[in-house]
């Protein structure tokens, strides 16, 4: 087996796309994925699983239907499961996910222009 570490950087450098998470490594039934964030997303939520927002890069606000989140590089906050929520860049921002595997992007919610593919690996 190769032992190989994983370097953000290099993983980020592999794409251009907005809102389009891509798994970088999977951890029993978590997911670990990177993606680029930029302008607004859409009010989601998901009713089984709570989501992970770490900022690698930039800054990244979440917003509520009570309030909002402001994320700094080196910072992370955990959306629990079933909380509504659409997260909103000023300007690119880039955050590692953490969440279960076959988790959609846009919530459980309708199926829009938003929706990413799943299970994309880089």
């Amino acid at each position: 087996m190769k032992h190989t570490q994983i370097n953000f950087a290099e993983k980020l450098a592999l794409f251009s796309e907005l809102w389009t998470p891509k798994v970088i490594a999977q951890m029993n039934d978590y997911q670990f994925k990177l993606v680029k964030l930029k302008g607004d997303f859409v009010w989601h939520d998901h009713k089984d699983t709570d989501e992970t927002f770490i900022v690698l890069k930039g800054s990244l606000r979440i917003d509520f239907r009570d309030g909002f989140v402001n994320i700094g590089a080196g910072e992370m906050y955990v959306v629990p499961k079933g909380v509504e929520h659409k997260p909103y860049a000023e300007q690119q921002a880039e955050v590692l996910l953490i969440e279960p595997r076959g988790v959609i992007n846009t919530g459980d919610g309708d199926v829009s222009e938003h929706t990413a593919s799943n299970d994309i690996w880089i």
